[in-house]
């Protein structure tokens, strides 16, 4: 008899090493699978679907949250640093006695795919709009959030896309599954990858590999995607890019070849979505902004993933410094632990840089 319910059977989970996005759907359910996933992050792994936020305690010890204070987590993403945030707001006690003294964390994002599902993850927590307020704003506009909480005492800025992002193929942010070629943080904004390439030249392509990325073959693949679309070529997903990318770097010495291609897509893949998402200078406002948003006394906390931000970072917090504004800053940057970085691999990257204003 023919089933006209409209329920769709669930992808069945194959085996111990699902590979496809939508098979690892035990990943993608921490509360229901908790020792499937317990396994994947013991292996040194981050779960589909989900984030593992980075040098959460040496963010913590730095920004020295304390009840009763208000900040700012603007980049939410998965929620990981929030949640940590919102439990020193709320202080030890009763919950009676933690909502009568919590402070407030507003925290921003621009993706309204995850944004939903952090704030009922945050919710399912005990976190409320008491002590909570999420906005779906991108953290250059943090002056608005200021006119309506007052100076900060604490502001966070991770800078890293979440692995929840990269891990869904639809997003387009990995050139490890087929795609589409978007890499938008907020895919109902602006305009995606694929349509970027469609309107460049390549000189300016050249230029985004090379200032976006420090992509040493620049010039190369930005004449091969550029002479490949004048041919009529179709670049609309990930694995078109990639191919067009690993036919241009096909010189390179047999021996090296494959690990610097891979470090080739990575960076041009990063590449584009810094210009997609206009992300240098949307820290650039938002660096020009802080210290104003801050409290004196305030602190803030900037987590980097390459070299193009962290020279933003470290520029402004040096001037800010040399002006008499921040009191202290951190003139080298922190880095994760070894212990972090074995369990973690996707923390290697990441530098924290830190500043106090007077």
């Amino acid at each position: 008899m023919e089933d006209k319910s409209g329920h769709k059977r669930r992808v069945r989970y194959k085996g111990t090493h699902p590979k496809s996005f939508k098979e690892k759907y035990k990943e993608q359910q921490p509360e229901k699978y908790s020792e499937d996933v317990s396994k994947i992050i013991a292996q040194g792994k981050t779960p589909a679907g989900m984030h593992r936020s980075i040098m959460v305690k040496e963010i913590m010890e730095f920004l020295r949250v304390k009840p009763g204070q208000t900040g700012m987590d603007a980049t939410l993403g998965y929620g990981g640093h929030s949640a940590e945030i919102l439990k020193l707001l709320m202080g030890k006690g009763s919950p009676a006695e933690a909502k009568r003294r919590s402070g407030r964390l507003f925290a921003t994002d621009v993706d309204p795919i995850e944004l939903p599902k952090t704030k009922a993850r945050l919710e399912a927590m005990g976190f409320t709009n008491e002590n909570l307020e999420i906005r779906k704003l991108n953290f250059a506009n943090i002056d608005l959030i200021v006119n309506e909480s007052g100076p900060l005492n604490f502001v966070l800025a991770d800078l890293g896309v979440s692995s929840m992002q990269i891990d869904d193929p639809e997003r387009g942010f990995s050139f490890k599954t087929e795609g589409p070629l978007d890499l938008r943080l907020n895919p109902k904004s602006g305009k995606p990858a694929a349509a970027l390439l469609k309107t460049i030249s390549r000189d300016q392509l050249e230029n985004i590999f090379h200032e976006n990325s420090d992509e040493p073959h620049y010039d190369t693949i930005a004449f091969a995607i550029t002479a490949a679309l004048r041919k009529g070529k179709i670049i609309e997903t990930t694995t078109q890019l990639k191919n067009i990318i690993e036919d241009a770097l096909e010189f390179l010495p047999a021996a090296t070849r494959t690990e610097e291609i891979k470090k080739s897509c990575q960076r041009c893949f990063q590449a584009l979505r810094i210009e997609v998402n206009q992300e240098f200078e949307v820290l650039d406002k938002f660096l020009e902004k802080l210290p104003g948003a801050l409290a004196p006394g305030g602190r803030v906390a900037i987590l980097t993933f390459h070299s193009g931000e962290d020279r933003r970072v470290k520029k402004a917090f040096q001037h800010y410094f040399r002006e008499g504004i921040f009191s202290e800053w951190s003139k080298d940057p922190v880095r994760p632990s070894a212990e972090e970085m074995n369990s973690n691999p996707r923390s290697k990257p990441a530098k924290l840089r830190w500043a106090v204003k007077e």
